[in-house]
């Protein structure tokens, strides 16, 4: 039978966790609601230009 490695877990995912602490202070912050409304826009544009100018 396999020996389990105990304690493993911490040491994988401590790099990831100082890896997103880092990230939260410098990271761009942008509003979820801007995204949504980003992206609604977009499916508008591209519905108005396919209705105009159909393929």
């Amino acid at each position: 039978m396999a020996k389990q490695k105990k304690g493993e877990g911490f040491h994988s995912s401590a790099g990831l966790i100082r890896y997103f602490d880092a990230e939260e202070k410098t990271s761009l912050k942008i509003d979820p609601k801007l995204v949504v409304a980003m992206c609604i826009a977009t499916i508008v544009i591209i519905t108005i230009i396919h209705i105009v100018y159909p393929f």
